[in-house]
């Protein structure tokens, strides 16, 4: 095995600028979301900045559904040409993980931060910034980011894709190669069988797709309740060359850009890096393996489980006494139902 720098045709790649304003918030029709448990909660969601919370902090059992850490940003210019929503298409697509992105307007003009995954849906590009300058970001704020990744392709792997990964990032995430395989440091393995919202998108250039938690062995399984912000993964039996979906004999890495969700269907989000054929690609466990690790950026937090909200609130003592309560047997007359 060697740890020699993988090829790429860096030299064909192009970097491209492109541009948005920091997202606000939205707010639905209703405050109320319905868990998976049946509890409504009123909880804060995507868009904004977020000043607390980071790559390398938990993403599991925070009073949030779907909390996109640092800067979500969208491309608000309407286009005349085409599709009115165009510019923001653009910028989802051409933004990689790793990629530069620079302050332009503001009281942060010229500060730097990183694009750290995007979120479907919704359609917001993700950033991280030091804690100090997210504190004097504003909702509007326009930032730059210097595209560069797509194209990418390992030279020497024809039968691996890649999407949504800047060069710089390939470069950092200590893969070694040797034998005509790749082992490729991850925090979690993670099964195909709860992947959730996401599957059926045409294309995974323009977002990612959920981890469901709401199975409590599986979680405690393959450790899903330490899950952060930031963490390289690996996804066994997935193939997202064109767009997510179970394939036995496949493996799909990515990062986790989101937090949970009490929904039906969503939980932290992984945006797809590389898929192929898992012969060629061999996930090496490394608690290391972290955006804000393998950038410099800051100490991740230490991994620990914690519980999802709704599985929090199914430990309640109300829920346990009437999920546990015994079965009352009805001794009087029983109805007889007639169709006419």
């Amino acid at each position: 095995m060697t740890n020699r720098t993988l090829r790429v045709n860096r030299k064909e790649l192009v970097i491209v600028a492109v541009s948005g304003q920091i997202a606000h918030p939205i707010g639905g029709p209703s405050p109320y979301r319905i868990g998976n448990d049946g509890v409504p909660r009123v909880l804060p969601a995507t868009g904004g900045i977020v000043i607390n919370h980071r790559i390398g902090d938990r993403c599991v059992g925070l009073a949030g559904d779907h909390i996109e850490p640092g800067v979500a940003l969208h491309n608000n210019q309407r286009e005349v040409v085409g599709a009115r929503n165009g510019p923001n298409r653009a910028l989802i697509t051409y933004a990689c993980v790793g990629n530069l992105a620079r302050v332009i307007s503001g009281p942060c003009a010229g500060q730097r931060g990183m694009v750290t995954g995007k979120h479907g849906g919704v359609d917001h590009v993700i950033l991280d910034f030091p804690t100090q300058t997210l504190q004097r970001l504003n909702i509007g704020d326009r930032i730059q980011i210097y595209s560069c990744g797509l194209g990418l392709r390992l030279l020497d792997y024809p039968a691996i894709e890649v999407f949504n990964c800047s060069p710089g990032l390939l470069s950092r995430w200590g893969i070694i190669e040797g034998n005509g395989q790749l082992k490729i440091p991850v925090t979690h393995l993670i099964p195909s069988r709860v992947m959730g919202s996401g599957l059926g998108k045409n294309t995974v250039w323009r977002g990612d797709y959920d981890i469901q938690l709401f199975d409590p062995p599986t979680r405690r399984q393959f450790r899903l309740e330490s899950l952060r912000f930031g963490d390289m993964v690996a996804i066994q039996d997935a193939d997202t060359r064109f767009g997510p979906s179970f394939r036995q004999g496949w493996t799909t890495f990515g990062v986790i850009v989101h937090g949970d969700s009490t929904v039906s269907g969503h939980g932290p989000g992984v945006v797809p890096l590389l898929s192929g054929p898992a012969e060629l690609l061999r996930p090496v466990r490394n608690g290391n393996a972290n955006l804000a690790e393998l950038y410099a950026l800051r100490t991740p937090v230490r991994p620990k489980a914690y519980l999802p909200l709704s599985g929090r609130q199914a430990n309640l003592p109300s829920h346990r006494s009437v999920a546990n309560a015994p079965a009352r047997h009805i001794t009087g007359p029983q109805t007889r139902f007639t169709h006419r």
